[in-house]
Protein backbone atom coordinates (compact mmCIF):
# COMPACT_ATOMS: atom_id res chain seq x y z
CA UNK A 1 0.00 0.00 0.00
CA UNK A 2 2.84 2.42 0.64
CA UNK A 3 3.58 2.15 -3.05
CA UNK A 4 0.22 3.67 -3.71
CA UNK A 5 0.08 6.34 -1.34
CA UNK A 6 3.56 7.49 -3.01
CA UNK A 7 2.06 7.28 -6.28
CA UNK A 8 -1.21 8.65 -5.89
CA UNK A 9 0.19 11.71 -3.92
CA UNK A 10 2.03 12.99 -6.89
CA UNK A 11 -0.83 15.43 -7.91
CA UNK A 12 -4.26 16.28 -5.77
CA UNK A 13 -6.10 15.99 -8.87
CA UNK A 14 -5.16 12.27 -10.64
CA UNK A 15 -6.30 12.47 -14.52
CA UNK A 16 -8.55 9.81 -15.77
CA UNK A 17 -7.75 9.73 -19.59
CA UNK A 18 -9.94 7.09 -21.92
CA UNK A 19 -8.14 6.68 -25.41
CA UNK A 20 -9.37 6.08 -28.64
CA UNK A 21 -6.03 5.78 -30.16
CA UNK A 22 -2.93 4.25 -28.71
CA UNK A 23 -1.05 7.11 -30.92
CA UNK A 24 -1.87 9.93 -28.72
CA UNK A 25 -0.67 8.41 -25.65
CA UNK A 26 2.41 10.20 -25.31
CA UNK A 27 1.62 13.70 -26.56
CA UNK A 28 -1.67 14.00 -23.97
CA UNK A 29 1.09 12.28 -21.08
CA UNK A 30 3.62 15.14 -22.25
CA UNK A 31 0.88 17.59 -22.22
CA UNK A 32 0.06 16.38 -18.72
CA UNK A 33 4.10 16.79 -17.46
CA UNK A 34 4.20 20.68 -19.51
CA UNK A 35 1.72 21.29 -16.96
CA UNK A 36 2.98 19.95 -13.70
CA UNK A 37 1.26 16.53 -13.66
CA UNK A 38 3.36 12.94 -13.95
CA UNK A 39 0.99 10.50 -13.32
CA UNK A 40 -2.57 9.82 -14.45
CA UNK A 41 -4.73 6.74 -14.81
CA UNK A 42 -5.41 5.45 -18.21
CA UNK A 43 -8.68 3.31 -18.69
CA UNK A 44 -9.24 0.11 -20.28
CA UNK A 45 -12.54 1.18 -21.48
CA UNK A 46 -11.36 1.03 -25.29
CA UNK A 47 -9.70 -1.11 -26.89
CA UNK A 48 -6.51 1.33 -27.41
CA UNK A 49 -5.85 0.95 -23.27
CA UNK A 50 -3.49 -1.45 -22.91
CA UNK A 51 -1.31 -0.33 -25.69
CA UNK A 52 -1.38 3.20 -24.83
CA UNK A 53 -0.09 2.09 -21.20
CA UNK A 54 2.68 0.41 -22.83
CA UNK A 55 3.54 3.58 -24.80
CA UNK A 56 3.92 5.82 -22.21
CA UNK A 57 5.89 3.62 -19.67
CA UNK A 58 8.34 2.44 -22.70
CA UNK A 59 8.35 6.18 -23.67
CA UNK A 60 8.47 7.85 -20.80
CA UNK A 61 9.72 6.30 -17.57
CA UNK A 62 9.50 8.76 -15.24
CA UNK A 63 5.75 9.25 -16.15
CA UNK A 64 3.68 7.43 -13.39
CA UNK A 65 1.15 5.60 -16.04
CA UNK A 66 -1.72 3.56 -13.94
CA UNK A 67 -4.45 0.73 -15.59
CA UNK A 68 -7.80 2.10 -14.48
CA UNK A 69 -11.46 0.16 -15.08
CA UNK A 70 -9.68 -3.01 -13.96
CA UNK A 71 -12.56 -5.78 -13.25
CA UNK A 72 -10.54 -9.14 -13.21
CA UNK A 73 -7.69 -10.49 -12.70
CA UNK A 74 -6.67 -11.06 -15.97
CA UNK A 75 -7.11 -7.34 -16.72
CA UNK A 76 -4.98 -7.07 -13.65
CA UNK A 77 -2.17 -9.19 -15.15
CA UNK A 78 -2.14 -7.49 -18.28
CA UNK A 79 -1.95 -4.07 -17.00
CA UNK A 80 1.13 -4.84 -15.50
CA UNK A 81 2.80 -6.62 -18.52
CA UNK A 82 1.52 -3.43 -20.14
CA UNK A 83 4.33 -1.38 -17.81
CA UNK A 84 1.63 0.04 -15.73
CA UNK A 85 2.94 1.62 -12.42
CA UNK A 86 -0.51 0.52 -10.96
CA UNK A 87 -4.03 -0.16 -11.06
CA UNK A 88 -7.24 1.47 -9.99
CA UNK A 89 -10.81 -0.70 -10.40
CA UNK A 90 -14.50 0.39 -10.40
CA UNK A 91 -15.52 -1.92 -7.86
CA UNK A 92 -14.17 -4.58 -5.65
CA UNK A 93 -14.63 -8.48 -5.64
CA UNK A 94 -12.98 -10.84 -3.87
CA UNK A 95 -11.38 -12.47 -6.45
CA UNK A 96 -9.59 -8.95 -7.45
CA UNK A 97 -8.82 -8.50 -4.19
CA UNK A 98 -7.05 -11.91 -3.32
CA UNK A 99 -5.28 -10.59 -7.16
CA UNK A 100 -3.99 -7.67 -6.22
CA UNK A 101 -2.51 -8.71 -2.82
CA UNK A 102 0.01 -11.08 -5.24
CA UNK A 103 0.04 -8.81 -8.66
CA UNK A 104 3.06 -7.37 -8.64
CA UNK A 105 1.54 -3.35 -8.71
CA UNK A 106 0.32 -1.59 -6.27
CA UNK A 107 -3.75 -2.04 -6.35
CA UNK A 108 -6.27 0.71 -5.26
CA UNK A 109 -9.61 -0.74 -5.28
CA UNK A 110 -12.76 1.31 -5.67
CA UNK A 111 -15.83 1.30 -2.60
CA UNK A 112 -19.06 2.99 -2.37
CA UNK A 113 -20.39 1.50 0.99
CA UNK A 114 -19.47 0.81 4.16
CA UNK A 115 -19.97 -2.68 3.76
CA UNK A 116 -16.90 -3.12 0.61
CA UNK A 117 -14.49 -0.84 2.80
CA UNK A 118 -14.79 -3.07 4.96
CA UNK A 119 -14.57 -6.08 2.80
CA UNK A 120 -11.42 -4.46 1.14
CA UNK A 121 -9.87 -3.08 4.48
CA UNK A 122 -9.92 -7.50 5.36
CA UNK A 123 -7.74 -7.54 2.55
CA UNK A 124 -5.25 -5.00 4.15
CA UNK A 125 -6.29 -1.94 2.33
CA UNK A 126 -7.01 1.84 4.02
CA UNK A 127 -6.41 3.46 0.56
CA UNK A 128 -10.05 3.07 -1.80
CA UNK A 129 -10.79 4.69 -4.72
CA UNK A 130 -14.66 6.58 -3.90
CA UNK A 131 -16.61 5.38 -6.75
CA UNK A 132 -18.85 7.06 -7.90
CA UNK A 133 -18.35 9.66 -5.78
CA UNK A 134 -21.10 12.19 -6.56
CA UNK A 135 -23.70 9.46 -6.98
CA UNK A 136 -23.07 7.75 -4.00
CA UNK A 137 -23.15 10.91 -1.90
CA UNK A 138 -20.29 13.06 -2.56
CA UNK A 139 -18.60 14.98 0.19
CA UNK A 140 -21.23 14.03 2.43
CA UNK A 141 -20.75 10.16 2.40
CA UNK A 142 -16.96 11.11 2.73
CA UNK A 143 -17.33 12.70 5.62
CA UNK A 144 -19.95 10.17 7.44
CA UNK A 145 -17.19 7.20 6.51
CA UNK A 146 -14.83 9.01 8.42
CA UNK A 147 -16.40 8.41 11.47
CA UNK A 148 -16.63 4.70 11.95
CA UNK A 149 -13.02 4.28 9.55
CA UNK A 150 -11.11 6.86 11.06
CA UNK A 151 -7.37 5.42 8.86
CA UNK A 152 -9.50 5.41 5.66
CA UNK A 153 -8.48 7.57 2.99
CA UNK A 154 -10.06 8.06 -0.52
CA UNK A 155 -9.56 8.88 -4.22
CA UNK A 156 -13.08 10.58 -5.14
CA UNK A 157 -13.90 10.04 -8.90
CA UNK A 158 -17.25 9.93 -10.41
CA UNK A 159 -19.03 13.27 -11.66
CA UNK A 160 -16.48 15.19 -10.09
CA UNK A 161 -15.55 18.65 -11.86
CA UNK A 162 -13.26 21.50 -12.31
CA UNK A 163 -15.53 23.62 -10.51
CA UNK A 164 -15.99 20.91 -7.38
CA UNK A 165 -12.87 19.26 -7.08
CA UNK A 166 -11.69 21.38 -4.05
CA UNK A 167 -14.91 20.60 -1.85
CA UNK A 168 -13.43 16.94 -2.28
CA UNK A 169 -9.95 17.94 -1.45
CA UNK A 170 -10.96 19.67 2.09
CA UNK A 171 -11.95 16.26 3.35
CA UNK A 172 -10.01 15.03 5.54
CA UNK A 173 -9.98 11.75 4.59
CA UNK A 174 -9.29 12.43 0.73
CA UNK A 175 -5.74 12.24 -0.72
CA UNK A 176 -6.65 13.83 -4.05
CA UNK A 177 -9.46 13.40 -6.49
CA UNK A 178 -10.06 11.68 -9.72
CA UNK A 179 -11.38 13.63 -12.88
CA UNK A 180 -11.22 13.31 -16.47
CA UNK A 181 -11.65 17.07 -17.20
CA UNK A 182 -7.60 17.03 -17.69
CA UNK A 183 -7.74 15.14 -20.54
CA UNK A 184 -11.29 14.97 -22.06
CA UNK A 185 -11.65 12.88 -25.25
CA UNK A 186 -12.78 16.17 -27.35
CA UNK A 187 -9.59 18.14 -26.78
CA UNK A 188 -7.67 14.25 -27.52
CA UNK A 189 -9.04 14.00 -30.91
CA UNK A 190 -8.88 17.65 -31.63
CA UNK A 191 -4.87 17.44 -30.57
CA UNK A 192 -5.64 20.23 -28.55
CA UNK A 193 -2.35 19.23 -25.49
CA UNK A 194 -2.45 23.23 -24.56
CA UNK A 195 -5.75 23.02 -23.01
CA UNK A 196 -5.00 19.78 -21.26
CA UNK A 197 -1.55 21.13 -20.17
CA UNK A 198 -3.81 23.96 -19.07
CA UNK A 199 -5.95 22.11 -16.63
CA UNK A 200 -2.91 19.88 -15.28
CA UNK A 201 -1.45 23.46 -14.01
CA UNK A 202 -4.94 24.67 -13.03
CA UNK A 203 -4.96 20.79 -11.35
CA UNK A 204 -1.69 21.48 -9.45
CA UNK A 205 -2.44 24.54 -7.80
CA UNK A 206 -5.27 23.29 -6.13
CA UNK A 207 -2.25 21.39 -3.67
CA UNK A 208 -1.94 24.46 -1.78
CA UNK A 209 -5.45 25.17 -0.78
CA UNK A 210 -5.64 21.58 0.26
CA UNK A 211 -2.57 22.29 2.08
CA UNK A 212 -3.52 25.53 3.86
CA UNK A 213 -6.78 23.83 5.12
CA UNK A 214 -7.14 24.19 8.45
Amino acid sequence: MGDVRKLLGLSPVLPIVTLDDAAAAVDVATALVAGGICVAEVTLRTSAGLAAIERIAKRMPDFSVGAGTVTTPAELAAAAAAGAAFAVSPGTTRELLEAGATGGIPYLPAIATASELMQAAAYGHEWFKFFPAAAAGGVAALEALAGPFPAARFCPTGGISEATAASYLACGNVFCVGGSWLAPRAAIAARDWAAITRAAERAVALRSRKDARP
